[in-house]
């Protein structure tokens, strides 16, 4: 079978993977609608917000960063099935923040925990498969970004099977406060300009 050149390869697969990060944000952004259209329907709570706002930036700077695949040589079926399969796990992790009804829970703090298991279970693994993905993208590129995109990841892995385990809450509150506050000083350091 003849080659097709890397750039109508990855535009092809850019559109696909964007539309399943579409349904992802969309899930997120229709959960936070849904918050403020009805705040008496499901009680917010601060430690769910905050992966909230933590899964969107993650996924907007994954799909920041997947311009990166256009320097892949050559693209296959196999990269392209895991590709898509990494979008779908954040399409899960929103939908594990933002379920379709509350209605058997007394708000989104007893919904959080009791569901934290899937929601943290699927983000370590998000973690993993991210290393994966970055990959895929070349040596140059793991040789670009140091030593502290594995140690990150593989911390991340590490804190969420605790977050999996336990349901202490201080514990959680510290997570996602200081998950956050670290997401944005890497976006910014690591990975803010993309050439």
């Amino acid at each position: 079978m003849e080659s097709v050149s890397s750039p109508e390869v990855f535009l092809h697969i850019k559109v696909v993977m964007g539309m399943v990060i579409s349904l992802s944000l969309a899930r997120l952004l229709t959960g936070i609608a849904s918050i403020i259209q009805h705040p008496g329907k499901g009680k917010p709570y601060a430690v769910h917000l905050g992966w909230a706002a933590s899964m969107f930036l993650f996924i907007i700077h994954i799909w920041w960063w997947e311009y990166r695949l256009q320097a892949v040589p050559v693209l296959h079926f196999g990269i392209y099935l895991f590709l898509v399969s990494f979008c779908c796990l954040f399409f899960m992790l929103c939908a594990l923040l933002f379920p379709a009804s509350l209605d058997e829970y007394g708000g989104y703090e007893e919904y959080f925990y009791s569901r934290r298991r899937w929601f943290f279970g699927t983000l370590a693994l998000t973690y993993a498969v991210d290393i994966i993905d970055t990959a895929i993208k070349g040596a140059d590129h793991i040789q670009s970004i140091g030593w502290e995109f594995p140690a990150r990841n593989i911390a991340y892995v590490i804190l969420c099977v605790i977050a999996a385990w336990t349901a202490n809450r201080r514990f959680h509150a510290a997570f996602v406060w200081l998950n956050l506050l670290y997401q944005v000083s890497f976006i910014f350091r690591i990975y803010d300009v993309l050439g």
